[in-house]
Order: C-alpha cells, then sequence, then structure tokens
C-alpha cells in the first residue's frame, strides 16, 4: 500500500509516510481487519475515500490529504475509489490501460498486478502473465521494485511472467529493470537504435555481428537468447494471424 500511496501522491518525507502507515492500518481496523486476520470473508474492504476521512483527521497531515482528494472527489475521482468489480476466471484475461492518462497509467498497472499477485498465490494453477508496455512500471524505483519481486516469486506459484517493452533502454537503466532482463531465461530482441544498442551490447554480451543484426534487422527479424545460446529468428505470421494483427492495407 505505501509503494502505492508513493505512486499517486509523489515523495513523501519521513514524517508523512510515518502518517499514512498509521492512516492505512487505522482505516483497516475500523472496518474490524487487522494484522491477525487470515481470512477477511465477509468483511467489508475499505476503500479511498475512507481513507482519505481517517488522514483528515490527523495532526500534520495535510499535505497527504491535499493530494489524496484529488483521487477521491478531485480530477481522478471515481477512478480508484470504487471496490473490484472484476475477478480472474477461465481463459484469457486482458486488462488495458491504454485509454488511461500517462500519469495514471503506473499506478492502474501496479493496482492490477498486484490483485493479480494477490489471487495467483491464493490457489496453486499454471498461469502466465504478460506485461505489456512495462516500462510504466520500471520508471518508479517503488512499482520496479514491486514488479523484480514478483517475477523472482512467480515460478513458486506455478506463474510464467512475460515483459514486453519497445526500449529496452528503459529496463537495463533501471536496477530493477536490469536484474529482470538479465535473470530471464529467455529474451527476445528485435531491431534496436543506435543511441541504445552500446548499453544492450554490454547487458546481453552482443558480438559486433549480433550488434549488427540488431542494429540493421527488418520487421519480424531479431535475435533470440535462451541461456547462452543466441540465434537468428524470423517472425512468420499465419495467414490468419496476419488478418487479425495487420492494421496496413
Amino acid at each position: 500500500m505505501i509503494g502505492l500511496f508513493k505512486l499517486m501522491l509523489g515523495v513523501l518525507n519521513p514524517q508523512e509516510e510515518a502518517l499514512l502507515e498509521k492512516a492505512i492500518v487505522t482505516t483497516y481496523s475500523l472496518k474490524g481487519i487487522t494484522f491477525e486476520d487470515d481470512d477477511v470473508s465477509g468483511k467489508e474492504i475499505p476503500v479511498m475515500s475512507d481513507l482519505l476521512s481517517v488522514v483528515e483527521t490527523m495532526e500534520g497531515a495535510g499535505g497527504v490529504s491535499q493530494r489524496l482528494e484529488k483521487y477521491v472527489s478531485g480530477v481522478f475521482g471515481g477512478l480508484f475509489t470504487q471496490r473490484t468489480n472484476v475477478t480472474l476466471g477461465e481463459g484469457l484475461q486482458v486488462y488495458s490501460v491504454r485509454d488511461l492518462d500517462e500519469q495514471l497509467r503506473p499506478i492502474a498497472m501496479y493496482i492490477i498486478l498486484s490483485y493479480i499477485w494477490n489471487v495467483v498465490r491464493s490457489s496453486n494453477r499454471k498461469r502466465l502473465l504478460v506485461i505489456d508496455e512495462a516500462w510504466n512500471i520500471m520508471q518508479y524505483e517503488d512499482s520496479g521494485k514491486f514488479l523484480h519481486g514478483l517475477v523472482k516469486r512467480a515460478r513458486k506459484y506455478h506463474l510464467g511472467v512475460t515483459t514486453i517493452t519497445q526500449d529496452v533502454e528503459d529496463f537495463i537503466n533501471s536496477e530493477h529493470g536490469k536484474a529482470i532482463v538479465t535473470n530471464s531465461s529467455l529474451q527476445l530482441l528485435m531491431k534496436q537504435s543506435p543511441a541504445s544498442i552500446d548499453a544492450m551490447q554490454n547487458v546481453f554480451k552482443l558480438t559486433e555481428q549480433e550488434k549488427y543484426i540488431l542494429l540493421n534487422a527488418p520487421v519480424g527479424q531479431g535475435l533470440f537468447f535462451a541461456g547462452t545460446e543466441h540465434v537468428g529468428i524470423q517472425i512468420l505470421a499465419s495467414y490468419f494471424e496476419e488478418k487479425v494483427i495487420t492494421t496496413g492495407l
């Protein structure tokens, strides 16, 4: 929760973080939920407006209250103040943040991933989590740390994780992103820009020939890494796949 609110509210000083932590605990306690509860079934889960009501009563929390208010009754009011109305059922589930403001996408992705992670740990089933535009998460310390921890622990819960980004440099410039990339069992690199290729060469230990391939690769071609094996790859869509995914005439 603290990691989420750091995304929403920006930098918190130690006093604000301590007040917010106390407010979160108090908010749950008012709903009859404490650290001793192993099961909260049947209990009412608090929402953002409940937290704001508590924060507003706390001395010295005026700054936190003002920043939190925009997510309750301000410009972003209504988006994060309701209870979850979706469930992870059978088959393919897609959560889209395409239409959200750029400022809200990291927050939404953090909430969605947190929800999925809680569901995954509650039942022992094989699942695959694909995170597109993962740079949204990696650009912030707390959300990057969260995703790194999820990826490291995923296998224990039979969860496979695939992260996708158009610019690998977004990952390798982050301590947590670099750890995710270098510890992935499979990696696929498509055409790269000259501005980022030198940094990638260092991280992926590319040869000069591999570097040349990535700088000049046409659409659908790249390098596939499996452990220490590096091979060139060309991805060909079937006739029906091409009809579905191609937008050009």
